[in-house]
């Protein structure tokens, strides 16, 4: 079971600063939801793109705090 990575990203979106989370393996509606409630948590804006869920601004911690307690094995990843 291989770990899911949260990176931070601010290429080619005009400056903006996306957390990006690689590495879900759950069905669409798995990540849909998860998309949900990261985006409650954290009060930002998200989308799935892809296999990866981006969220807006660096939640770095947050997320890998909130996959860990979800049971998904999460770690940060990148710089």
């Amino acid at each position: 079971n291989k770990p899911v990575r949260v990176y931070l990203e601010r290429k080619k979106r005009r400056g903006k600063t996306v957390s990006v989370i690689k590495g879900v393996m759950s069905p669409k509606q798995g990540k849909q939801a998860l998309l949900k409630l990261l985006k409650t948590r954290l009060g930002s804006g998200g989308a799935i793109k892809g296999d990866d869920i981006e969220i807006q601004g660096d939640h770095r911690e947050t997320i890998v705090t909130t996959l860990n307690e979800l049971g998904y094995k999460a770690k940060r990843a990148g710089g």
